[in-house]
């Protein structure tokens, strides 16, 4: 009897900027909108099943499209009352996802305005793939 493998790859061709702030997610998507010309909204929670028979636990997101060159951005809450979004980040307390190219003077742009408000302890780039729970960010 043949066995055929079904093999899945997640695509993770994003940028994630980890971003330690100790704000409600309401106030630093304000922050980042006045300081940095963005114009998040709430949307819709992200919900992440962990376990196939429990509730999926709902994570805040909030969502800012550019129409030129059609990028989308995502601030998703780390932390919830029941847990994390990525465990192994437990320091960290949003993440931004940015979906489509971004060039490099505009990433540097946008982390160098981050990392300039004051209630931000820091935000960085990280690298999904090296997350052992990415799939958890997977929109």
């Amino acid at each position: 009897m043949n066995k055929t493998y079904l093999k899945l790859s997640l695509d993770l061709d994003f940028v994630l900027i980890a971003i330690t702030a100790s704000l409600k997610d309401y106030v630093l998507c304000h922050k980042v909108n006045t300081s940095l010309n963005f114009d998040f909204e709430k949307i819709d929670d992200h919900e992440v099943y962990f376990n196939i028979d429990e509730n999926p636990l709902a994570f805040s997101k909030y969502y800012f499209f550019v129409e030129q060159g059609e990028i989308e951005y995502y601030i998703i809450s780390n932390r919830n009352a029941e847990g994390f979004l990525i465990p192994e980040m437990n320091k960290v307390d949003f993440f931004m996802i940015i979906h489509q190219y971004i060039d490099k003077e505009d990433l540097n742009f946008i982390l160098a305005g981050l990392n300039k408000l004051a209630d931000i302890q820091v935000a960085a780039q990280i690298d999904p793939r090296k997350l052992r729970s990415r799939e958890n960010l997977v929109m």
